[in-house]
């Protein structure tokens, strides 16, 4: 498969997104003054030979797997590691592995010595159509996901399909809601090829399939980033299903995943748009219907009281003035953003009960 290249247009700050197969090698040929490779335990226990011997990585942050390590305290640690190994200002920082990796290694480069340079080299199916593009970096804190952050863009993405090959049934799923999620607010003709054969997209076996879907994500949201690098306007729409989604995520302890936080919260709100009228009953049937195909969840326990997870949206950081601001679509393939009273978005999360 031959190497393509997506352009993040931002002038000064613009990179290259490499798509192909075997193109995580080009790690090997990175110059950007001394390296620090950041990774989890679970992406080292799979690829930690690789990482010493392709990048080189005399130096390595290795933290725990999992959101629970998704800290300032462990961002701080990556800081304190790389002034105890003494790297300077010319040096850079690699992601290695999926989202959590991505958004700590960015936030750290973000704040080192006032900002480092920094690489992203996903390896979950999420990280590589989401997460590694757009220089958008943070943490959790006890009273929201992602609130802690700066925006920091990489210096180069490298997306290698070849990781899938190992990747967990659950992190293809997860991955797919962002991609569902991509369709959904930006091309109908993608939501179309992907209700074409959704359980092949769970296999992943086709991976030419695969990588051209991960292509025209990254096309779609280069181009979102290229006109609102700081969601200030368009930006915004890159979170249909993330409020509600975030808010799941949270009260769950993060049993419920990124992926599947964004599918149910995707449903909410459809739900939401269905109830105003500006989105028709059969469309948001065939959302549903394709997130039940690739095995994602489409309601929510009623353990999760209807209060609690309209508070914890409250919170969000893209809220303003008091009032939570929500994406929702009108048809597939375009989305809007409003600010709908509590009300109607209490209604939302009841009618997605199981």
């Amino acid at each position: 498969m031959a190497v393509e290249t997506v352009r993040v247009g931002l002038e000064e700050r613009a990179y290259d997104i490499l798509i192909g197969s075997g193109v995580r090698e080009r790690a090997a040929e990175l110059a950007y003054g001394r390296l620090l490779t950041v990774t989890d335990s679970e992406v080292d226990e799979r690829y930690g030979e690789w990482i010493d011997t392709v990048i080189g990585a005399d130096f390595k942050f290795i933290f725990p797997a999992g959101e629970a390590s998704k800290t300032p305290v462990t961002v701080i640690d990556i800081c304190r590691y790389a002034a105890l190994e003494k790297y300077d200002r010319k040096s850079c920082f690699v992601a290695v592995g999926g989202g959590v990796v991505g958004d700590m290694t960015g936030f750290a480069a973000a704040i080192y010595m006032r900002g480092v340079r920094f690489v992203q080299i996903p390896t979950t199916l999420l990280a590589m159509v989401d997460s590694s593009v757009g220089g958008k970096t943070g943490v959790d804190i006890p009273e929201g996901k992602n609130l802690v952050g700066a925006f920091h863009q990489p210096q180069l993405v490298l997306i290698d399909p070849d990781f899938l090959k190992t990747l967990p049934g659950r992190e293809i799923r997860c991955g797919l809601a962002e991609i569902v999620k991509t369709a959904m607010i930006l091309d109908a003709e993608l939501f179309a090829e992907l209700e074409r054969d959704p359980a092949g997209l769970v296999d992943a076996a086709d991976f030419g399939r695969m990588a051209r879907i991960i292509r025209r994500c990254c096309e779609l949201k280069a181009a979102v980033v290229a006109e609102d690098e700081r969601e200030a306007g368009l930006r915004a729409i890159l979170n249909y299903g993330h409020t509600f989604g975030h808010a799941v995520e949270m009260l769950s302890g993060f049993s419920i995943s990124h992926g599947e936080g964004v599918a149910i919260g995707m449903c909410a709100a459809a739900e939401l748009a269905v109830a105003s009228g500006t989105l028709s009953r059969a469309e948001a049937d065939r959302q549903k219907a394709l997130l039940q195909a690739v095995g994602l969840p489409v309601s929510l326990s009623r353990r999760f009281a209807v209060d609690k997870v309209v508070d914890v949206m409250g919170r969000d950081k893209k809220s303003a003035d008091g009032r939570i601001k929500v994406v929702t679509v009108d048809r597939i393939g375009h989305a809007a953003v409003g600010q709908p009273p509590l009300e109607a978005i209490a209604a939302a999360v009841e009618a997605i009960y199981a």
